[in-house]
């Protein structure tokens, strides 16, 4: 693995406060009704992404996960200003405006969504290692779902596909507690999500979501597994959100106390706290790195807020082919 040096505690902790405070700032843009529609957000299971990527190659390597999925594809390498822009419906976004919060996808930048469907981009991350191994490209894909998509049948059908041909796929639950707002001692008779690779003698098993540094060693282990043929891992990535599901949640599943609980392990105080003890920067040196994420967030608000809505004819120009189907409506 590549080692976890000064640099990479510092680009961890600009890295996890810049999407924690974009993801702040989509909140608020939500309240005042510039973003429609649903909104989730990620605050809290930053390591998750921040160690995978410290991990992955990203010159080959995909990422697919479900509709919690704003803050991804900028790890990936897409240009936050268009996610923002994306997300308040505007022409610049990613995908012109007409995709919006959960359907974020940059095939440039091997980043495949954002799926509305529970469970929906289990057995598609599936086919996209299998495109991988067929076309021998050496890439593996990463597959994010929750512990509610857990549950869905699909799982098992991508499970048993992807041990019997070895596919070049790691498959991630990030469990952050709630399938929406019912707790995972709810929704089966065990709660150690890892054991269902057990039943496909497939490698698996629970990591710390909220350290970096756990999450970077296991999924090294699994990318390297994946990348020399011998197939697929599944990690349960212990994690929390701070958060409701969506901004329409009411949490009243959960307590006040609990949340404040898990605040004690945030992810984003555990780097800092490792930069201040080993001294990897000076608090001026923090402050700046405080300053400049505050600055880009603003940038990218304000890029969104300027940019144009989308004519009303790109909806056609984009879900019709016009040179093979010349008869379909143009015009609105």
């Amino acid at each position: 693995m590549k080692p976890i040096t000064k640099e990479v505690y510092l680009k961890w902790y600009e890295d996890m406060l810049f999407w924690r405070k974009f993801e702040d700032k989509l909140a608020a843009l939500y309240i005042q009704q510039k973003i429609r529609g649903f909104l989730h957000l990620y605050n809290g299971q930053e390591a998750v992404l921040a160690g995978a990527l410290h991990a992955m190659d990203l010159s080959k390597d995909k990422m697919i996960t479900a509709y919690r999925n704003h803050v991804q594809p900028i790890g990936m390498g897409v240009d936050p200003r268009r996610v923002m822009a994306e997300l308040l419906g505007k022409v610049t976004g990613t995908s012109k405006g007409l995709g919006g919060s959960m359907h974020i996808f940059s095939k440039e930048h091997g980043f495949y969504g954002g799926h509305g469907i529970v469970g929906a981009q289990i057995p598609v991350g599936a086919g996209i290692a299998f495109a991988d191994k067929y076309f021998e490209t050496g890439g593996v894909t990463l597959t994010y779902f929750g512990d509610g998509a857990a549950r869905q049948g699909s799982l098992h059908e991508a499970f048993n596909m992807a041990m019997n041909w070895k596919l070049p796929v790691v498959f991630i639950c990030e469990n952050n507690g709630y399938a929406m707002g019912t707790s995972v001692e709810r929704t089966a008779n065990h709660t150690d999500i890892w054991k269902l690779g057990l039943g496909y003698e497939m490698p698996c098993g629970p990591v710390d979501g909220m350290n970096p540094v756990k999450v970077a060693e296991a999924m090294n282990e699994a990318i390297e597994r994946a990348r020399r043929g011998d197939g697929p891992t599944f990690l349960e990535m212990k994690t929390y959100r701070y958060r409701g599901h969506s901004m329409s949640d009411a949490q009243l599943y959960r307590s006040k106390e609990e949340v404040e609980e898990y605040k004690k392990i945030d992810p984003i105080t555990q780097v800092l706290d490792i930069i201040k003890e080993k001294q990897y920067a000076t608090d001026s040196e923090i402050e700046a790195i405080d300053n400049r994420v505050v600055d880009l967030v603003n940038e990218c608000e304000k890029f969104a807020e300027e940019s144009e809505f989308p004519d009303l004819n790109i909806m056609y120009d984009v879900v019709y082919d016009q040179e093979n189907y010349p008869f379909l409506p143009h015009k609105l």
